[in-house]
């Protein structure tokens, strides 16, 4: 069975990213203020995995933004053939791949911009759109059979 919460470590997604009165909009930062994204030195962060660096409160990497999104998408894990597709193209690195494989999707990061969907090339495509509320099971019960080639 697949796992729909996955997450790297246990500070990914622990802030929720939402309007509120001690927060100031985009258009009122200060021009050339800097939002440090890791706490401490940050010298050769780059060669840690992402679940090892030691991200700041700033960082999207600690802050959900699940609030934000209507409808999500769900994986199919008997259909993915594992093309990297999804992970290549999804604008807020939320499918979760490790060595070329296929693990899940950081629903804490994901907005449901329905990226993953379009390039997905299998058939049945191995994502698809539903509800935000929609249990996984009842998603993977629903998943279209594969359709066949018309001859001419």
């Amino acid at each position: 069975m697949q796992d729909i919460k996955l997450r790297a470590n246990e500070n990914r997604g622990i802030h929720q990213l939402e309007s509120g009165n001690d927060l100031v909009g985009w258009n009122e930062v200060t021009q050339g203020s800097i939002l440090p994204s890791f706490e401490g030195n940050a010298n050769n962060i780059a060669h840690l995995k992402a679940e090892e660096r030691s991200y700041s409160n700033h960082n999207s990497y600690t802050a959900t933004v699940a609030s934000w999104r209507v409808r999500k998408p769900v994986f199919n894990i008997d259909v993915c053939i594992d093309c990297q597709n999804c992970w290549v193209w999804c604008p807020d690195s939320s499918i979760l791949s490790r060595d070329k494989q296929m693990l899940g999707i950081d629903y804490d990061h994901c907005k449901g911009c329905e990226v993953c969907v379009e390039v997905c090339p299998t058939n049945p495509k191995s994502l698809l759109m539903f509800n935000e509320h929609e249990e996984l099971g009842t998603a993977l019960s629903q998943w279209p059979e594969k359709k066949k080639k018309e001859k001419n």
